[in-house]
């Protein structure tokens, strides 16, 4: 049985220019990189979390409605939490994605037009019971893998260009964060 409970309803949704404001993430973590060729025993491969779509095939990154009362990382770690289970730091703010809803149109928004702000979460822990776990089942994909079975064209860039662009920097020491692979 699961103590929290996901937020429903729009009464507390935030619009803005006719679109509405969503946060999500790309939850993330690192696991040791097992692969016999590889030069560096130590060497930490990213993994990132995806959740199945309640409404057809594909997977997602957690994301939903940003509202009036929380932060933009708030709203993105509570996202994390509903749908996906997992608790963790937002690292970095990755860029904004505007896309088309084909299931939240409303009067606010009539023809469900979306703004999303998506962040890097790292992973700090997996809850064994979260509000979504009934329709939700979360799956741990390296980038590649993820990209090839993400729903939505705005996802994938934002995992491919956003996310692994800042990862790539990052590791680098230009990611500007306190995230530690080790």
């Amino acid at each position: 049985m699961c103590d929290l409970v996901a937020r429903t309803g729009r009464h507390q949704q935030r619009y803005e220019d006719g679109r509405r404001l969503v946060a999500g993430c790309i939850p993330f973590r690192y696991r040791t990189n097992n692969d016999e060729t590889s030069d560096d025993e130590h060497k930490k491969l990213v993994e990132v979390l995806m959740i199945n779509s309640q409404s057809g095939p594909g997977l997602l990154f957690p994301k939903g409605g940003w509202e009036n009362d929380e932060t933009v990382e708030e709203a993105a770690a509570r996202e994390a939490i509903e749908e996906a289970g997992v608790r963790g730091d937002i690292v970095h703010l990755l860029e904004f994605y505007d896309f088309k809803s084909k299931t939240h149109q409303d009067a606010c928004c009539p023809e469900g037009m979306c703004r999303a702000a998506v962040f890097a979460l790292h992973v700090k822990e997996e809850l064994t019971s979260w509000p979504e776990q009934s329709t939700r089942q979360r799956t741990w994909l390296t980038v590649p893998e993820a990209a090839s079975q993400c729903r939505y064209q705005w996802m994938q860039e934002a995992l491919l260009t956003g996310f692994s662009d800042w990862h790539d920097k990052w590791s680098r020491g230009g990611g500007g964060t306190n995230c530690d692979p080790a």
